[in-house]
């Protein structure tokens, strides 16, 4: 069992995909603990396995071997209907590229979970509303996408993902399509998350982003090692294991 503090408990999670006749182990008996109100980097390069695991820990994949508890509950072997109803109780997603809806206002998108989950309209704009004025856009409510720079729309993508009081952040490479002030402002961001006491897992390769996150680990060819400050610029071609 794991402990009260744990949001994330990963036991020797394997991962295999078959390209053609040929097994292509993606994952390698991989160990990860998060505990709540963490703020955890996982820094790896293309390739390295990082989007496997990241899908695993958002329960948008399930592991071949090993066990996944999030928030004190096993999804390792859940059906993919149950695996959708813990994401969104339990999962705010931050993507790279932020798939808001471009007919849809500000204040419409970071609605959208919460109509999904049935909340009635005006219950759910009362909540965005409050979810973008937390990462400074209460005078955006009302523009589209297209009217936004692209920090904005990431603001907005953090409004939308914050406003089910989800258990843990993800967030995939939440700066990686913005240029380096924006960039900075969401990481600034995800910093006042956390002191707020929310959990959060940043994927990244970017190794400046990634320091700046109090816990680190690396992972390169399916394997998860440390990763700190003194690892050498090469570091992500090491290889090794861990529990975080």
């Amino acid at each position: 069992m794991p402990e009260d503090n744990e949001m994330i408990t990963m036991r020797n999670i394997s991962k295999t995909y078959v390209i053609g006749e040929e097994p292509l182990h993606v994952l390698k008996d991989v160990s990860l603990c998060v505990e709540r109100s963490d703020f955890l980097a996982i820094i790896g390069p293309s390739g390295s396995g990082k989007s496997t695991l990241m899908n695993i820990i958002g329960c948008l994949d399930t592991p071949d071997e090993g066990e996944y508890l999030l928030d004190g509950q096993d999804v390792t072997t859940r059906s993919d209907n149950e695996l959708s109803a813990i994401r969104n109780r339990k999962i705010g997603f931050i993507f790279q590229q932020f798939n808001l809806l471009g007919k849809l206002s500000a204040l419409d998108n970071a609605a959208l979970p919460l109509i999904y989950q049935g909340v009635l309209p005006r219950e759910a704009k009362k909540r965005a509303a409050e979810a973008l004025e937390k990462v400074g856009l209460a005078d955006r409510m009302k523009h589209r996408p297209n009217e936004l720079s692209g920090g904005q729309q990431q603001r907005v993508a953090i409004a939308r993902a914050l406003i089910t009081n989800p258990a843990l952040l993800l967030a995939d490479e939440p700066t990686g399509n913005l240029d380096s002030k924006s960039g900075r402002e969401i990481m600034g961001i995800l910093h006042g998350l956390h002191a707020a006491g929310n959990t959060i897992v940043l994927i990244t390769h970017d190794e400046k982003i990634a320091s700046e996150a109090p816990k680190r680990v690396l992972i390169r060819d399916g394997v998860v090692t440390p990763y700190s400050d003194e690892e050498p610029k090469d570091a992500t071609k090491k290889e090794g294991g861990v529990t975080a």
